[in-house]
């Protein structure tokens, strides 16, 4: 088996539960000998975009090991890695592809203080986004009002894939372990499915 690097960034008011699929997926990659950061980001209750993109750059600094780095972004931090794809961070350059989960609208974001500084970059429809990029999102998600499909997969030319009754994919939804994340982890053609 090829070893990767794996970089999984949680959202906002996230403290990186136990229980939470992140959590879960960081657990098992770590146990099938891959390299796993799974940070506790700064002020995950009132981030700052900077200081978010600082530590964002600090991890992808890290040469990656075997088979390249794979990145799985959830709700703000899905936010996080456009803003770093629109800044053309020199350090993306070393990721091989990116799971982008549950992002919440630019809607959703203008109505809380706490996370207004994560406004949608500019021009979201001329973002080119550097590597094979997926974009996942429950059909139902309360901080996706739009929908994934209008909100992010258009403008960004991705297919949107909508899972029934997911929610926004975190503990209040069920998630807990994901089998199916951790088979995309593995195999970027894998079908992404509900629990």
């Amino acid at each position: 088996m090829t070893t990767r690097s794996y970089l999984i960034l949680h959202g906002w008011q996230n403290h990186r539960p136990e229980d939470h699929w992140q959590h879960w997926l960081a657990d098992r990659l770590t146990e099938l000998g891959h390299d796993v950061a799974y940070p506790q980001l700064p002020d995950p209750d009132d981030p700052d975009l900077e200081a978010w993109l600082t530590e964002l750059r600090g991890h992808l600094a890290v040469p990656p090991t075997g088979g390249g780095r794979v990145v799985v972004a959830h709700s703000l931090s899905a936010v996080l890695w456009l803003h770093a794809v629109a800044r053309e961070l020199p350090e993306l350059a070393d990721v091989d592809r990116v799971l982008l989960v549950a992002p919440p609208s630019g809607s959703v974001l203008a109505r809380y203080p706490e996370v207004e500084g994560f406004a949608l970059p500019e021009d979201l429809d001329g973002l080119k986004l550097p590597h094979p990029t997926r974009l996942v999102a429950g059909d139902d998600d309360p901080y996706l009002p739009e929908g994934a499909q209008t909100a992010y997969g258009d403008p960004l030319g991705l297919r949107a894939e909508l899972l029934p009754g997911a929610a926004h994919l975190d503990l209040d939804a069920g998630y807990g372990p994901w089998p199916t994340v951790l088979e995309w982890c593995l195999d970027g053609t894998t079908e992404l499915r509900v629990r």
